[in-house]
C-alpha cells in the first residue's frame, strides 16, 4: 500500500469523486481520498492522500483558502454558477471604483446563507439533492472570515476578483453579496482554487504531512514503547501539559493525541511517515 499526500489540479466539468477515480486509476491505487470538494465548474488545487495518510486529512492546516473568481453580471442561475444559468440580462457599466469598494466590503467576519445548490446537510439530505427535487431548502446562516478582496480585472460585464477565505466559505455566496452592492443580478461563471492553507499546485510532488499539521509538537517523557502499545497515558507524562491537540513523534511514527479535561485521549495512533 502507497501512502502518499500531494496536491491534485482539478479540471473543469468534472466532480471531485471522478476526478479522484482517474488518479486511482493512473496510481493503480485502492485507498485514496480528497478534502475539500471543488463543484464540477469549478478547477484547481485538491489535497490529495493515499493509504494510512487519509486519516490525516482534518488534522491539516488547510484554511485560509484562496480564490480567483469570475462574476457574470446581468447572467442568473438558481445554483449560482455556469451550469444552469437561466436568463441574461446586462447590466448598466460600473466605474471601477464602485466594483472596488463593493468586493472590499466582503473583508471581516461575514455572515450569510449558503447556496442552496451546496453539499449543506438538511436533516441528513444534501441541500442540493433538495433543491434539484424542488423542495424547500431551509438554510442556517454562517460566518465566514474573509482576509483578503481585491479586483484583479473588469471588463464588463464581468469582473475578475481575487479572495482569501476562512474554511468553509462559499464563494458563490460572495459574489452574491457583490452584486448586491452593485444593485445588480450575476453569477459565476470560473472560479479556481489557487491554494489552502500552504498547500499550492506543484506537479502533484509528494510532501511531507509533518509540514502540514495543524498541530504543535509534544514529547512524551516516559517509555515511549506506551505510545507504541496504545496503553493508558497521563498528563503529567508530556513535556506540554496545556489542554489541546499534539502530535508526538517516536522514530517515522507520529501518535496524535488530545489532551482535556487533564486526561489523555489517542486521536490517532502509529501513522507511519515513511
Amino acid at each position: 500500500m502507497i501512502d502518499k499526500l500531494f496536491v491534485a489540479y482539478k479540471p473543469t466539468n468534472i466532480s471531485s469523486n471522478r476526478f479522484l477515480s482517474k488518479i486511482k486509476k493512473r496510481y493503480n491505487i485502492k485507498k485514496a481520498g480528497f478534502s475539500g470538494t471543488l463543484d464540477p465548474f469549478a478547477k484547481g488545487v485538491l489535497i490529495v492522500a493515499f493509504g494510512k495518510y487519509t486519516k490525516l486529512f482534518r488534522f491539516l492546516k488547510k484554511t485560509p483558502k484562496t480564490y480567483r473568481a469570475t462574476l457574470w453580471l446581468g447572467a442568473f442561475s438558481q445554483s449560482l454558477d455556469s451550469e444552469n444559468i437561466a436568463h441574461i440580462k446586462i447590466p448598466k457599466t460600473y466605474l471601477k471604483d464602485e466594483i472596488k469598494k463593493a468586493i472590499s466590503s466582503l473583508k471581516g467576519d461575514i455572515t450569510y446563507l449558503p447556496p442552496k445548490y451546496s453539499a449543506k446537510k438538511i436533516d441528513g439530505k444534501r441541500a442540493y439533492i433538495l433543491a434539484r427535487e424542488g423542495k424547500d431548502v431551509d438554510l442556517k446562516y454562517i460566518t465566514s472570515r474573509v482576509y483578503k478582496a481585491e479586483l484583479l480585472h473588469y471588463k464588463h460585464p464581468f469582473i475578475t476578483f481575487e479572495i482569501t477565505i476562512s474554511e468553509g466559505g462559499y464563494i458563490r455566496s460572495m459574489a452574491q453579496i457583490v452584486c448586491e452592492k452593485l444593485n445588480s443580478i450575476g453569477t459565476l461563471c470560473q472560479l479556481e482554487r489557487l491554494s489552502e492553507g500552504d498547500f499550492i499546485y506543484e506537479n502533484e510532488k509528494e510532501l511531507n504531512p509533518l509540514d502540514f499539521l495543524d498541530l504543535k509538537e509534544n514529547f512524551y517523557l516516559k517509555n515511549i514503547e506506551d505510545l507504541k502499545l496504545g496503553r493508558k497515558l497521563i498528563k503529567e507524562n508530556f513535556k506540554v501539559q496545556d489542554a489541546g491537540s499534539y502530535f508526538v513523534k517516536f522514530g517515522k511514527i507520529v501518535s496524535i493525541l488530545e489532551i482535556k479535561d487533564d486526561k489523555v485521549n489517542y486521536l490517532l495512533n502509529g501513522v507511519n511517515l515513511c
